[in-house]
């Protein structure tokens, strides 16, 4: 995954967003604990029936996300995906409904580096770590990390 959610929420928070994010039902108190402002069970509802004219989607999931999003977007509005390759196709179908659509990849940014050290040196950004693997468990860690549903940043040691 290119973007932690994790850390997607605190850094919008840190910026004054109202952060309204998705998670199963055992993730609820992780994720409100890292700020969100309200936080949809997927499991239990549709997060195109519970939200609309949504400023940013950031899309952290794939698959039909994407697609979906465009029904709770306002106009004007934007998704940025962090997992979908940019698609002029999609593009054209949210510059069509008048809206914006773009992906994003991990680049090295120092202005932007050093900005997540100001947040983490004032503690409003904090990097959570599931668990722990020697890298001779590297094959765990890759199996863990296919299954999804992580909670936090998977580390291996040397």
């Amino acid at each position: 995954m290119a973007v932690q959610a994790h850390v997607a929420i605190q850094i919008a928070k840190a910026l004054g967003a109202c952060v309204i994010a998705t998670a199963g039902g055992s993730k609820r108190k992780f994720v409100e604990g890292l700020g969100a402002d309200e936080v949809i069970d997927y499991t239990a509802v549709d997060f195109t029936e519970a939200v609309r004219d949504i400023d940013v989607v950031l899309d952290t999931i794939g698959g039909d996300t994407v697609e979906r999003s465009l029904e709770v977007l306002r106009p004007g509005g934007h998704l940025v995906t962090a997992v979908a390759e940019e698609d002029s196709e999609l593009a054209a179908e949210y510059e069509a409904a008048g809206m914006r659509f773009s992906s994003i990849a991990v680049d090295p940014d120092p202005v932007a580096l050093r900005g997540l050290v100001e947040l983490v040196e004032q503690g409003r950004l904090r990097v959570y770590v599931q668990e722990t693997f020697p890298f001779e468990r590297v094959a765990d860690a890759h199996r863990l990390l296919d299954g999804g549903h992580l909670q936090g940043k998977l580390v291996l040691t040397v």
